[in-house]
């Protein structure tokens, strides 16, 4: 993600407004049906940690790199051994050190009809800090999803189809730009609206940093907004509402692809990891170590993330998408 907040956004409040009086003396319009909502699969913040742990340990996952490719390719072969569908989307493009190869890891389960839902989740690592594994930064959103795809593999097949998608290139080499950072999700998203599959996806959630020990999910302002209201009913039915807040301001992250094509996005990111609240200083350090992550902080968003999942389709039929 980039390293600065975007000043600027307006900032919405909405006033609700309570009164009492007479009951209408003409009949109440009959209230819509209810939708089902099936209940959200059970995630395991212990099961997140342990797939923290054992990707951290693949070593640094730069761009363009053996440890990027090693990465890849052991990503692929978790999926399939939790009995998820999944292939490598390679591909090419430009950066500051010219052209390299990139590599998505994309995952599937099947669903009743032909929405999707799609989580993601960078995999690579910030090039040029000596030894960096990334455990806050990519390493705990990478094994939460992978912890999300064994629990909802288990209950396939889901009302929408659901898609993961674990991003190459999202950190930039130099400065972000056309040619350098969020290469992988800018390709997915491209290929997507090329194939016709962009449509029908419902809903993007991105997880980004989740994983730190004192929690504060800062929810930037650049996500759609029924999405964000769900984020909070989840967090709030799961008892973590007080670690969620509306960020002051927007993020740029791997959402920003598919929320600019008018795709409903949201980034559940903990940009708030540092040695006080409120300060940022162990992103992109050696700081950034398995001890700072924790498996409460996982399960927390975890199951925030597999609630908004199951409530996706009646959400997005309220919304009117």
């Amino acid at each position: 993600m980039r390293s600065t907040w975007v000043i600027g956004l307006a900032m919405v409040s909405v006033a609700f407004l309570w009164g009492c009086g007479k009951a209408p003396e003409t009949p109440a319009p009959a209230a819509e049906p209810a939708v089902e909502v099936p209940a959200p699969v059970e995630v395991s913040g212990e099961a997140a940690l342990e797939e923290v742990r054992r990707f951290v340990e693949l070593g640094p996952r730069d761009s363009g790199t053996a440890g990027a490719e090693k990465a890849a390719n052991y990503l692929m072969g978790r999926l399939r051994e939790l009995g998820v569908e999944a292939e490598i989307q390679e591909f090419r493009d430009a950066s500051p050190k010219g052209e390299i190869v990139f590599r998505n890891v994309l995952g599937r389960l099947p669903g009743d009809g032909q929405r999707i839902v799609l989580l993601g989740s960078h995999y690579d690592t910030k090039a040029g800090i000596e030894g960096f594994a990334g455990a806050n930064d990519s390493g705990s959103s990478t094994g939460l999803l992978l912890e999300l795809a064994r629990a909802m593999a288990r209950e396939a097949p889901h009302p929408a189809e659901i898609r993961f998608a674990f991003f190459d290139g999202e950190e930039c080499m130099e400065a972000y730009g056309p040619a350098d950072g969020f290469h992988g999700s800018r390709h997915l998203a491209e290929t997507m609206a090329a194939d016709g599959s962009l449509s029908n996806v419902a809903a993007m959630i991105l997880l980004d940093m989740v994983g730190d020990r004192d929690l504060t999910v800062t929810i930037p302002r650049n996500s759609t907004p029924w999405l964000v209201s769900l984020a909070f009913d989840a967090a709030r039915a799961e008892g973590v509402r007080g670690r969620f807040q509306l960020a002051p301001s927007a993020i740029g992250d791997d959402h920003e692809a598919f929320f600019s094509r008018g795709v409903p996005a949201i980034d559940l990111i903990d940009f708030q990891f540092g040695s006080a609240p409120g300060r940022n200083d162990y992103w992109h350090t050696a700081e950034d170590t398995m001890d700072r992550v924790s498996a409460e902080s996982l399960g927390a968003v975890g199951r925030v993330a597999a609630r908004m999942v199951a409530e996706i389709p009646g959400r997005e039929s309220a919304a009117g998408k």
